[in-house]
């Protein structure tokens, strides 16, 4: 059974199960129980909105020319498939362990030690793409909180609505979990410790959601299970683990390194 959960000063319309009934809510965030439907089969709006403004998008600058983008170095267990622009900086090229074959894109490093045939040295490129990496981060953790602290830092099971959800805790996914919203909805998870998905479960997007307006701003280590999927742009002040055969549709930014398996990585 999936619950809904938003915040805002007013909401109405909602729709489930044919049957039609309206509810007003007052600074306080909402649980919703029983299957979400929209009123008229899949539209932009979710069932539930809230009265306020959207959220606004984080400013990925430069570091949104790349899928991947790390400061210390990309290890890879072969074969990976990456689609989309890698680079790593500040230090050498020789920490990207990915291969040309493996990238449908361009990878970019400071200096010649970087992937051959196929590495390009951009050192201003990728130093302009690390620090607006940056920006977003803090841009991210910033935000105002609509929700906090939400199933203690469980989320698995839940469909959420778009909104700004901080913890304090880990976060973790020990089964599915849904977000659901319009094309233009934007998501932001701010945790201030280690983000955790499970072997085999899923991040899954439903309505006209998309992975480019997810943000998870992580202070720890992400680390995405086995045979997992993940939808989003990590925003990671320390590791990001992908294991063996884990997929993502988003972009990895870490502020240390990434690690691969045998991954999957689309850019959104």
């Amino acid at each position: 059974m999936n619950r809904l959960f938003i915040a805002g000063t007013a909401i109405a319309g909602l729709f489930a199960c044919g049957a039609a009934m309206a509810q007003s809510l007052t600074n306080t965030p909402a649980l919703l129980d029983g299957p979400v439907a929209y009123a008229a089969g899949e539209s932009e709006a979710p069932s539930v909105s809230p009265a306020s403004d959207p959220t606004a998008l984080v400013d990925l600058g430069g570091a949104g020319h790349f899928v991947i983008l790390s400061k210390s170095g990309i290890t890879d267990v072969p074969a990976s498939g990456v689609t989309g622009n890698v680079g790593v900086s500040p230090i050498t090229g020789a920490a990207d362990h990915l291969t040309c074959a493996e990238v449908t894109g361009k990878i970019y490093s400071v200096d010649a030690a970087g992937p051959q045939p196929c590495n390009k040295v951009k050192p201003n490129k990728l130093t302009n793409a690390v620090g607006d990496m940056q920006t977003a981060y803090t841009d991210a953790a910033g935000r105002k909180a609509t929700i906090t602290e939400l199933g203690g830092g469980n989320i698995g099971g839940l469909t959420l609505a778009p909104a700004v959800y901080s913890w304090s805790t880990n976060v973790t996914i020990p089964t599915e979990v849904t977000l659901k919203g319009g094309s233009h909805a934007v998501w932001i998870f701010q945790i201030a410790k280690n983000l955790l998905l499970a072997n085999g479960k899923a991040v899954v997007l439903r309505g006209h959601a998309q992975a480019q307006n997810v943000f998870w701003q992580v202070a720890g280590q992400t680390n995405l299970g086995t045979t997992s999927h993940f939808e989003g742009i990590i925003l990671c002040k320390t590791l990001i683990a992908m294991k063996t055969g884990a997929s993502i549709t988003g972009r990895l930014l870490a502020q240390t390194a990434v690690t691969l398996q045998k991954n999957s990585v689309t850019v959104p």
